[in-house]
């Protein structure tokens, strides 16, 4: 080839990839315009002072398209529907409790996706930042505010996938300390000691008493409840298989979790389980619900399904945790409930 030959192809070559760059930054510029304008009859955001005190206030995650989306933002209990107020603090997940916030991040940076874990005080301020080993999935805060922890996946993409794994954290917000895996962990599965290159540990919720939590572990294609200690750093299972995603009442008896009801599917129901009796109880809700649900009180729990007509957001609905009554839209276009 001519070196005229050489130089007509490279300038071939240097227009087709400045066309390619204009397009995927027009595409880009089109989805963000799309995410920044609001849907007609959504409901009323507006930027303001947002702090994790309460009272009677619901945090959350606004899925609302808009300016403000994606941001923590708060809304009166009394009317969940209404006008709420956004925080300008952006989050994959979030959850709060006694004045701590912990916020999951994702993000492009120059070469790479960029996870983190934010921990915030009541006026979410950053206090600390963690980087996180893969995609966000799933966060809690102790009912005290003194543990953080997180559920990432660093391979597969959701809990329905044929391959996933996760890493799951606690962090102690008083020392700092943290626990970057659960799997460290000493297990005990139906009364002896295990371990498999295949466990995996995700969706964490704590007891009031500053040490007991509750995770799900997956291993060999079941799905167990595990009983943790955060002082001993100990996992034991409880007994019961086909536990997902557990949450703890306010009052410690129960917890709320997601059901596998098609194997080889993602479908999964929710129940309500007596840690007493160990007698699971199906809730009202007949959808799937991939979530880590959240008690609203000790009668009512929430959780997120997609919204109808935009995958891209999810609505948050309320349902009895006795197995009673019907589902209930709580707030259109949200998240990552979490009562203040």
């Amino acid at each position: 080839m001519t070196p005229k030959r050489r130089l007509l192809v490279l300038a071939v070559a240097v227009l087709l990839l400045a066309g390619l760059g204009t397009g995927f930054v027009l595409h880009a510029a089109s989805r963000a315009d799309s995410r920044n304008t609001a849907r007609a009859g959504g409901p009323a955001v507006s930027a303001g002072r947002v702090a994790l005190t309460g009272p009677n206030r619901v945090a959350f995650v606004n899925d609302a398209p808009g300016p403000h989306r994606s941001q923590v933002a708060t809304v009166t209990a009394g009317d969940p529907g209404g006008s709420r107020t956004a925080s300008g603090l952006g989050c994959v997940r979030f959850y709060a409790a006694a004045g701590t916030g912990v916020c999951l991040q994702s993000g492009l940076g120059l070469v790479s996706q960029t996870n983190r874990a934010v921990i915030v005080d009541s006026a979410l301020r950053t206090e600390r930042t963690f980087a996180l080993a893969g995609t966000p999935s799933r966060a809690r805060v102790s009912p005290s505010g003194r543990f953080a922890a997180w559920t990432v996946f660093v391979g597969g993409e959701s809990y329905g996938a044929a391959f996933f794994s996760t890493r799951t954290s606690i962090v102690d917000t008083r020392t700092w300390q943290l626990l970057p895996n659960l799997e460290d962990f000493t297990t005990v599965l139906n009364g002896s000691k295990y371990h498999a290159v295949d466990d995996n540990f995700w969706g964490v919720t704590f007891a009031a008493d500053d040490d007991t939590f509750y995770a799900t572990l997956g291993t060999a294609g079941h799905t167990y409840l595990m009983r943790g200690s955060v002082a001993r750093r100990t996992l034991t299972s409880v007994g019961v298989q086909n536990v997902e995603c557990p949450s703890l009442s306010p009052d410690g008896t129960r917890v709320a979790f997601k059901k596998r009801v098609l194997n080889g599917a993602s479908l999964w129901h929710e129940y309500v389980l007596d840690l007493r009796t160990l007698r699971a109880t199906p809730l009202a809700e007949h959808h799937s619900v991939d979530d880590q649900a959240t008690w609203l009180d000790n009668d009512t729990v929430a959780y997120a399904l997609p919204h109808e007509g935009d995958v891209k957001s999810t609505d948050l609905w309320s349902v009895p945790a006795d197995g009673t009554g019907t589902p209930h839209l709580l707030i259109p276009d949200a998240s990552s409930p979490a009562p203040l």
